[in-house]
């Protein structure tokens, strides 16, 4: 049954779109129709407000397809500044990064009063990453310039005094350390072995801090940049001869290369680099190079 109004009948069609309705009317109807201006102009307003009210659930239903999987971004502006006044390829000026501290320590209280569940996986694995690399700047500053390495605030043989351990990195309404951040958040949650080549130790072995901010829009460029400038850096890595020459990276965390590191830097590699290491691959050993905790400042 359709719903009446008046003589005329509005009957909901099972072949047609369950949701739309239509109009039929008999040859009788529509004669009356032109015979009776008041009823065609009856008619003619409540199928224009049908058709109005479609097209408004169309739209709404639009708008909330569209929102519905939107999610927030952080704003990263105030350490976007300071990373490109005080950051120069890979070198950190951190005595620029002193006499604007009160701007990091802005930076890091939004970080801290930022609601992480609302971000996208993306937005969320930059959001940590950020926030690992601002909080080791801070931690630097909290002995700069009286120290040369990072390991200068705490110990490298008792580990629960580790400067890594410090429970300084205020984030989702607790503190935690570095340590956790890196070991129990991002590698695990995010499973992504180009992490290592975006967090930085303050070390100048340690793959080098970029002048910006990681933006979960364009984090996989950035991840990808990142990793390729770090393997194809003949400082960090280099193959002579027969021998892969590689960062200790690939040793302290083999499991996250799939203890394959020959074959990650077949896919990061590039130029005749790449050529020679494919030309050698049968014979290919692999050494690891000594690492640098030397601050990465002036």
């Amino acid at each position: 049954m359709g719903t009446s109004y008046g003589s005329y009948s509005l009957k909901k069609t099972g072949r047609q779109n369950r949701h739309a309705d239509h109009l039929t009317l008999s040859e009788a109807n529509r004669n009356e129709i032109f015979d009776n201006p008041r009823e065609s102009g009856a008619i003619m307003r409540e199928v224009s407000r049908l058709i109005m009210t479609s097209l408004c659930s169309v739209i709404l239903l639009s708008v909330f397809a569209a929102t519905s999987g939107a999610s927030e971004r952080v704003d990263h502006s105030l350490y976007a500044d300071l990373l490109k006044k005080y950051v120069k390829d890979g070198v950190v000026d951190y005595q620029g990064f002193q006499q604007e501290e009160e701007t990091l320590d802005r930076y890091l209280a939004l970080l801290e009063q930022t609601d992480t569940n609302k971000l996208s996986r993306n937005e969320q694995f930059a959001f940590y990453i950020n926030a690992y690399n601002a909080w080791t700047i801070k931690l630097i500053l909290s002995g700069y310039p009286g120290i040369k390495s990072i390991w200068d605030l705490g110990s490298r043989i008792l580990k629960w005094k580790s400067p890594f351990r410090k429970k300084i990195v205020r984030i989702e309404g607790g503190a935690i350390s570095l340590d956790h951040l890196e070991h129990s958040i991002i590698r695990p949650r995010f499973k992504d072995p180009r992490t290592h080549f975006a967090v930085n130790c303050a070390s100048k072995s340690c793959p080098t801090l970029i002048p910006e901010p990681y933006q979960g829009h364009i984090l996989d460029q950035q991840l990808n940049a990142s990793t390729r400038s770090f393997l194809n850096n003949p400082k960090r890595n280099r193959l002579e001869e027969n021998t892969l020459y590689v960062s200790k990276i690939f040793k302290w965390f083999a499991e996250d290369f799939n203890k394959d590191v020959v074959g990650f830097f077949l896919v990061y590699l590039e130029g005749d680099t790449k050529e020679d290491l494919v030309a050698r691959m049968e014979k290919i050993r692999v050494k690891y190079l000594d690492y640098d905790w030397s601050l990465n400042g002036e």
